[in-house]
């Protein structure tokens, strides 16, 4: 890395040259041979694979070192290691995934995933992750909803926690370099390959240009931009992929949103836990949705599955009981594990014991109050899985960022065996790309321009003194969202609902920031444009497809239309995005006998 303190007197850029595009801007220049930008799970995997192959990355992430949104993932990750099961194999792992995305997914991204996450598993565990264990010291496994086998690996109910944990340690060990609290604005790119990002530092408020030949981005999804999430508030506002969008990805498939089916409810429990998540392993120890009558009503949806079918059918079936006044007075039903012995739930939910004790509730004795919400952004950027390449030279993606593995609906602890198995096979990728040809910091003069032209438009949004705060406007922005493309939808509502976003936008036009650029209020307002890109490219994607699949139910065309068994690419065009479509290719001969053996999870193990 190579660290440079530009002059700011004189109309000149960083290089002495006299600027063509406004007054001169300070700020610092660092250039690394590969940036990470994210640093959960996927960022962290991707960097160890890096350094293993001899080459130092520089990850950065918007908070504290260790802090990311991967400590929020809860019940677990899937791998086909047959500790309970011996009949599980990796063709029947990738077979469930496929059905439960209704056969929309990349094959490719769904068999690499399968077939390496047994690996991914043994490493993480020789790395230190302690996960739980059966009795005769195998790694243990649970069920987990639309799986056929347990094949979901945990640390209690902490288990994203325990393996964000472990990959920090691992990348300490071979000494990664990290930089906290920098938010990245833009990529710089000529729509043909990138060169580097542009963003500030968060603590200090100091621009930072980042030169490199080789961006991964990592950076999350986009579930928050919903009023109801089970993200945190400046978590997962859609960076990832409209920063993709505007360097010349594609994006695919942003009509699929996943709606958790167990959020806690914030009229019962107050507002700042409002959304956040139960944990599917809930379900998966056997607890029981029950309405506001005390009928199991899963039993009149779902009779075979239950409480651990498809995370879409469980959501919607809530949302039902919900619509047809079934529900508590606080817009919520009752999610009820008190069966299951007292000190199995301590030992097997220890968070969420925990948590629900804090707030008054044993749930040993007495029922969880709880609601669908928005909780995984299947949708993302759209790449090759074998090597993370977008189509644009030198950008690479992968986790939540992308699309592919799960199709139009994810199974519950495949997100965290997307980050390592994918993470690992983009390392390795990148790692071979970065040769003696590379630039070595030599910035094109149009790209620093462009990164000057960033910041000074980065000072002019701090300036801002409208009367409409971003805090608003993101919040009216996630009511728009769960109105018009929430758990059921139409075209008449998806269509109201891309009026309301012109508006949205015009109303940014007189937005105040209260701060400067350390403050909330200027982060919030840099998510804003974010979040705005990715949610028109959802409402696009969601009134295009006139059909129900997976997690996208559109209420005036309930069926699957196999016509519509193919993905939607949305593309930045001239003066608005475009949409396109695209088939989608044939499992391997030996995931698609997988496929057609129809295995099927018995739920009544649990009984």
């Amino acid at each position: 890395m190579t660290p440079e303190k530009p002059s700011a007197d004189g109309e000149q850029t960083a290089d002495g040259r006299a600027s063509d595009a406004g007054p001169a801007v300070d700020y610092e220049t660092v250039s690394v041979p590969v940036l990470v930008v994210g640093a959960g799970a996927a960022g962290a995997r991707v960097a160890i694979g890096l350094a293993e192959n001899g080459v130092e990355p520089l990850v950065i992430g918007k908070r504290d070192h260790g802090d990311a949104h991967t400590t929020w993932a809860a019940g677990g990750i899937n791998a086909s290691l047959g500790s309970l099961d011996p009949e599980d194999d990796w063709t029947i792992h990738a077979a469930d995934t496929l059905d439960e995305g209704h056969f929309i997914n990349d094959p490719k991204a769904v068999e690499l995933t399968a077939k390496h996450m047994p690996d991914r598993i043994r490493e993480l565990d020789d790395w230190g992750m302690p996960f739980d264990r059966t009795e005769d010291g195998k790694i243990n496994q649970r069920y987990f909803g639309a799986q056929s086998f347990r094949r979901t690996c945990f640390v209690g109910d902490r288990t994203g926690e325990a393996m964000l944990d472990t990959l920090v340690d691992k990348a300490q060990s071979l000494g990664i370099p990290y930089r906290d609290n920098v938010m990245i604005t833009r990529l710089l790119s000529d729509g043909d390959r990138v060169y580097g990002a542009a963003g500030y530092d968060m603590e200090s408020g100091e621009f930072v240009l980042f030169e490199s030949d080789h961006v991964v981005l990592a950076a999350g999804g986009s579930s928050a931009l919903y009023n109801r999430h089970s993200s945190r508030d400046e978590e997962n506002n859609g960076d990832g992929p409209a920063l993709a969008l505007d360097a010349g990805a594609s994006l695919m498939d942003m009509e699929f949103v996943q709606f958790h089916p167990t959020g806690m409810v914030g009229d019962r429990y107050g507002e700042d836990w409002d959304g956040r998540l139960v944990t599917e392993a809930v379900r998966g120890e056997g607890g029981r949705l029950l309405n506001v009558d005390g009928e199991r009503f899963m039993e009149e949806y779902s009779p075979d599955q239950m409480e651990l079918d498809a995370r879409d059918v469980v959501a919607r079936a809530i949302a039902q009981e919900l619509r047809e006044g079934r529900g508590t007075e606080n817009g919520g039903v009752y999610l009820d594990i008190s069966h299951r012995d007292d000190e199995y739930i301590k030992s097997r939910l220890p968070r969420m014991y925990e948590r629900f004790m804090d707030l008054g509730v044993d749930i040993t004795e007495k029922p969880m109050e709880v609601a669908p919400t928005a909780h995984y952004s299947m949708g993302g950027v759209d790449i090759d899985f074998e090597t993370g390449e977008t189509g644009v030279d030198g950008l690479y993606a992968v986790g939540e960022t992308v699309a592919g593995v799960h199709g139009a609906n994810r199974l519950g602890g495949n997100s965290l065996a997307e980050t390592v198995a994918i993470g690992a096979l983009v390392g390795d990728h990148v790692a071979a790309q970065v040769t003696g040809d590379d630039r070595n910091g030599a910035l094109p003069d149009g790209q620093r321009a462009i990164a000057e032209r960033e910041f000074r438009s980065l000072r002019e949004l701090e300036a801002s003194d409208g009367d409409e705060t971003p805090e608003q406007l993101l919040a009216d922005l996630g009511d728009l969202l769960w109105e018009h493309a929430g758990i059921l939808r139409t075209d008449e509502s998806v269509s109201a609902g891309l009026e309301k976003l012109r508006n949205l936008r015009e109303r940014t036009g007189n937005i105040s920031v209260d701060g400067d650029r350390t403050s909330l209020s200027f982060e919030l307002a840099v998510d804003l444009s974010f979040s705005l890109t990715v949610a028109e490219a959802l409402l696009l994607g969601a009134r295009k497809r006139d059909e129900s699949r997976g997690a996208h139910y559109r209420a005036d065309a309930p069926d699957v239309d196999p016509e519509w068994q193919r993905n939607i690419l949305v593309d930045q065009g001239d003066t608005r995005l475009e949409l396109t479509t695209r088939g989608v290719a044939e499992p391997s001969e030996e995931v698609s006998e997988a496929v057609d053996v129809g295995y099927e999870l018995d739920y009544h193990h649990l009984e």
